[in-house]
């Protein structure tokens, strides 16, 4: 009677009794599960046996027995099920073979039966599921593959996935509601094959989701029973990337990895290789939660195999996928490491091992070469092993590039030959100056570097790095295991600037430059710097400069800046001012002096001025020169004198009135001291007395002169007063007949020398200089005027002279009483030639009596040797001419 009820219930189980048995839902757990279904009148006639109650123990081992005879009776029974057939499933696992069936005895009380799953498995339908969270955490994916081993045919497959995720984490839920479920539908795209995607919030992770399935397929519907599972514990990684493989320094196999991008968690990984050479076969699978794992005892020649995967380190879980398979071949030599960059001066060894014809070299026959042109000492060779040779280089010098290449080859070899295979050695000097200056304001300190002096490698970045400590440096700068980087930026003029802002003033600051390289780092001599020892001044400001009036000095002042307080010096630069200054220095060791004087030679120029400062103990540097600033020139006295004065005559026969324009000449600046501001010209004569007129900055006048003698003089006049020497010129009629140049001759010497001489006769008047005019005959053309001093005789014009034209020399004598009567002539002397030689100097005559004798020396050689060419030719040999026999021609030829 009980199996009867019993039997009845499974038959007519429902979905609303699974929604009761909430409390056994099948765990999902993070391996392979199967759902497997069976209709319900063929499990009528065997599920419990007649005669055997649902305790008796040995319920399994009769349904194993009944299994076989009816599968064979069963082949046509699928094939007659109607749609509203109902399927009775459970959940089994490799791990559990026992299938729960659900189902209420004679009082309506759950309770559940335990029967083997191998009579699901055989006789109904099958399906293997797994379900997992993908590692980025949002999804839940189930995977459900067919497995139907009977002639019962799945076509239309449809599957959906009823799912309920409650909002709140507890550990007694009340008991959802049929409404509550929701549903997605699962892909069946690939035949047999389904896959369910449930959106999982990252608040929700630990919750538990209630889910279970219903599959149609040729209008039969299967649903399996209630699964529970906590998403967050059946997290499934992707497999891991990047998957490398290398010898590295040491000689070892390296298989490294790299995590999945998304994993949000540790993980563990398992390595499976597989390694094949001439010598050795292995495999070997590790866990390990490094991603990476050395294999050691490697030889050339051999082939490895690799696969990796992961899964969750601290939690349930399920292993990625594997990746794909990595092949990697070692070479026949293997080095060891294969590359080394180094610094100048240090020690690097090398290790190879060689394979030659499929047997390892031993270690004893291994030589070293370095670019296949030198042999290396075997001094040099280490034996490491049966087959490991050694060889290492000592105090190492940069390495000269050569071409495209920048770095030394080093070759293992035996007895008899070399492999192509090499190791490379990069040797870099990495000797980089660092610099360092603190402002003048002390709130920032830049720092520069410049490459240029250590070899460029490819593919490296330089860092520059820093440890501050608490006070002062240290005798011996050293790298600081604990350190900082610091930002550079590379400037237009080729250097790395960096800024350190704030600064600790008396901090020690120790620095290095970082070569970083994929062969490794290298690391610049430190260098340590206070910042209070390397402050670059501001520069003194409101610098003033002006040149004393009474004892000619040039007179600076100045402003210290504020910033540092230390005592400090000062330097002062000055110059005449223009495009390019010539400086001069000057030096001021008073820390307590804000002024300076320096004795300068023309006091009428304007002079550029700048001061700098440094700290007075030598520390730091000096600031920046201040903006220049200027004297500006002022009137030291009156003029020393006035200027030379000329006069043209412009004679008016018809009137009888005579036109004098003045003529001088601007002052210079020694002689006006420093500046003119005007010219005066004063008038004296006897009729009316004396008088003057101003001319300004004129440096020509024009009067009348009516009377028989008119004198006037010209007055330079500046700030402080007029010239108190000055040039007198008296015009006087009876004086201007008085003829005392005799003689006037002018000698053409070159195209910008004439010289001038003249024979004077005796005069009674006092004669107190010369003026002589020149000008370009037959032309409107500047009238050219020079002063020369009575004592003279003869007079070298220095000017322009134009060969073709003719010129007009004129000298008059000037008296106290008046300007005589002038010398002129038209044209340059008729016997200059002569009169050069005679009067122009021996510097005209020395040169021709000098190429003269050159030339005669010349001609004398010439006419020798042609002497001696005509003597020989004419002589007869003596031995065809007896007359020439016994005579001696070399001592004539001597004579000549």
């Amino acid at each position: 009677m009980i199996c009867q009820k019993f039997c009845v219930a499974l038959l007519h189980w429902e979905f609303i009794y699974l929604i009761t048995a909430f409390n056994l839902a099948y765990p999902i757990t993070p391996w392979r599960f199967k759902l497997s279904c069976m209709p319900p009148n063929t499990t009528y006639d065997f599920l419990l046996p007649t005669g055997m109650s649902k305790n008796t123990s040995n319920v399994n081992e009769h349904y194993e027995a009944v299994v076989e005879a009816k599968f064979n009776s069963s082949s046509t029974y699928f094939s007659n099920l109607s749609s509203k057939t109902t399927f009775h499933c459970c959940l089994w696992s490799e791990e559990d073979k026992n299938c729960s069936v659900h189902a209420d005895d004679v009082e309506g009380k759950a309770f559940v039966a335990t029967v083997n799953s191998l009579v699901f498995q055989q006789i109904g339908a099958n399906w293997n599921i797994q379900c997992w969270t993908k590692e980025d955490l949002e999804l839940f994916i189930c995977y459900m593959e067919s497995l139907f081993k009977n002639p019962f045919k799945a076509y239309d497959l449809k599957v959906h996935l009823l799912y309920v995720l409650p909002e709140v984490l507890e550990e007694s839920l009340p008991v959802p509601q049929k409404g509550s479920f929701l549903t997605v539908q699962c892909n069946c795209s690939v035949r047999d094959s389904c896959e369910c995607h449930v959106p999982v919030p990252t608040a929700k992770l630990n919750h538990t989701l209630l889910m279970y399935f219903k599959i149609t397929s040729g209008g039969v519907v299967f649903q399996s029973p209630m699964m529970s599972v906590q998403p967050i514990n059946v997290v499934k990684p992707d497999p891991p990337l990047g998957l490398h493989m290398e010898i590295t320094d040491t000689g070892n196999l390296k298989i490294s990895w790299s995590s999945p991008t998304l994993v949000l968690f540790q993980l563990q990984y398992q390595v499976k290789y597989s390694e094949n050479s001439s010598t050795n076969m292995r495999k070997a699978d590790e866990l390990v939660s490094a991603t990476s794992l050395l294999v050691d005892s490697v030889l050339p020649g051999s082939s490895y195999e690799v696969q990796v995967r992961g899964r969750r380190l601290d939690g349930p879980g399920l292993w990625s996928d594997w990746s794909a398979p990595l092949i990697f071949t070692t070479p026949d030599v293997i080095y060891f490491p294969p590359k080394i960059l180094t610094s100048v001066g240090s020690n690097v060894s090398f290790h190879c091992i060689y394979k030659n014809e499929n047997k390892i070299v031993s270690s004893k026959k291994i030589i070293w070469w370095m670019n296949l042109a030198e042999k290396i000492p075997q001094s040099q060779y280490h034996v490491v092993g049966d087959h490991v040779s050694k060889v290492t280089f000592r105090s190492l010098k940069a390495t000269k590039p050569r071409g495209k290449f920048t770095y030394d080859a080093i070759y293992c070899c035996n007895e008899h030959e070399c492999h192509h295979r090499y190791a490379e050695l990069y040797v870099i000097d990495v000797d980089i100056n660092i610099s360092c200056e603190t402002d003048g304001y002390l709130t920032q300190m830049t720092c520069r570097w410049s490459t240029n002096t250590i070899q460029s490698l490819v593919g490296s970045t330089l860092q520059l790095r820093y440890h501050r400590s608490s006070l002062y440096c240290s005798d011996v700068p050293s790298i600081h295991p604990i350190s900082e980087s610091k930002d550079c930026h590379l400037q237009r003029d080729g250097f790395y600037e960096c800024v350190f802002q704030p600064i600790f003033l008396l901090s020690g600051y120790t620095m290095w430059i970082r070569i970083n390289h994929s062969l490794g780092s290298l690391d610049s001599p430190p260098t340590c710097v206070v910042p209070d020892s390397v402050v670059k001044p501001l520069p003194p400001s409101s610098v003033k400069v002006e040149i004393t009036v009474k004892i000619g000095l040039l007179k600076i002042s100045w402003e210290k800046p504020v910033f540092p307080e230390n005592n400090l010096k000062f330097q002062i630069r000055y110059g005449l001012s223009g495009k390019e200054v010539q400086w001069k220095m000057y030096e001021v060791h008073d820390a307590k002096s804000n002024s300076a004087s320096v004795l300068v030679p023309d006091l009428c120029a304007v002079y550029a001025v700048q001061v700098r400062c440094k700290r007075l103990d030598g520390l730091g540097y000096w600031s920046n020169w201040s903006s220049p600033a200027y004297t500006v020139v002022t009137d030291i006295k009156v003029p020393t004198r006035g200027p030379e004065v000329w006069r043209l005559i412009n004679e008016d026969t018809t009137k009888k009135e005579r036109n004098v324009t003045l003529l001088w000449k601007p002052l210079m600046k020694n002689d006006s001291l420093c500046s003119v501001r005007k010219y005066v010209v004063k008038h004296h004569t006897s009729r009316n007395g004396t008088w003057s007129e101003d001319v300004g900055n004129h440096t020509q006048f024009t009067f009348l002169w009516t009377e028989q003698a008119h004198s006037v003089t010209v007055l330079a006049v500046n700030s402080i007063g007029a010239s108190f020497v000055n040039f007198n010129l008296t015009f006087s009629w009876p004086m201007s007949k008085v003829n005392t140049v005799q003689s006037l001759s002018a000698y053409p010497l070159n195209s910008s020398c004439v010289f001038l001489s003249w024979k004077l006769s005796p005069s009674d008047y006092s004669l107190m200089y010369f003026i002589t005019e020149w000008k370009i005959l037959n032309e409107d053309s500047e009238i050219k005027w020079l002063r020369i001093p009575s004592s003279v005789k003869k007079y070298y014009i220095h000017d322009h002279f134009i060969p073709i034209e003719k010129y007009q020399f004129s000298l008059y004598p000037v008296f106290m009483e008046g300007v005589g009567k002038p010398k002129i002539i038209n044209s340059f002397t008729p016997d200059d030639i002569e009169k050069r030689q005679n009067d122009a100097g021996l510097y005209v005559i020395v040169p021709i009596i000098i190429s003269s004798s050159i030339l005669l020396l010349g001609t004398l050689l010439i006419s020798h040797q042609r002497m001696k060419k005509m003597f020989w030719e004419d002589v007869p040999n003596p031995k065809n001419c007896s007359w020439a026999q016994g005579l001696n021609f070399q001592k004539r030829m001597d004579i000549l």
